[in-house]
């Protein structure tokens, strides 16, 4: 294959990837008036699933209420950000959450609730070390979010053997 016949490849489906998922973000986006729809919910649980593992409750019942609890904090937080921020983050959710741009964008190729914890590591490992630099920027988007809102809560503090803020 020749150089030129390469970057007519390359940006022809980058055309076609940014088509499909503005018109995917259109028809289902991520966020509804600020706050997460039911498929941004899985989508951020099981990123939690995977930046958190390790830190997460082993028990079953206290691992899933504890992330019932993560993904109410970080909806109460993704209503209070600008309507912009909401905006990319809305395509950014709508674009992952469907199974060509989870593919192509995160690099997992089963669905998100059937991910294992490592597998959505590696996946996420593959964002934060991808030469381009949408991937890389994704992948800090979801990890960043995920882990302010669930170390916002002072009960995670002892995984991270955080005692709290002293008292002066």
């Amino acid at each position: 294959m020749q150089r030129r016949t390469l970057l007519k490849l390359g940006l022809g489906a980058t055309a076609v990837l940014a088509v499909a998922g503005g018109g995917l973000a259109l028809l289902r986006p991520g966020l509804e008036g600020g706050r997460m729809t039911a498929s941004a919910k899985v989508v951020f649980k099981a990123v939690a699933r995977g930046v958190l593992d390790g830190t997460l409750p082993k028990d079953e019942v206290a691992r899933e209420a504890a992330l019932e609890a993560h993904l109410k904090r970080l909806d109460d937080t993704l209503a209070a950000f600008p309507r912009a921020t909401q905006s990319e983050l809305s395509q950014l959710l709508a674009l992952i959450s469907a199974a060509p741009g989870r593919s192509t964008l995160v690099g997992l190729h089963t669905d998100w609730e059937a991910a294992t914890a490592p597998e959505i590591q590696q996946a996420l490992q593959g964002m934060r070390t991808s030469s381009l630099a949408m991937r890389q920027q994704a992948y800090h988007a979801l990890r960043d979010l995920t882990n302010a809102a669930y170390f916002a809560d002072p009960q995670g503090w002892s995984a991270l053997g955080y005692p709290g803020p002293l008292i002066i």
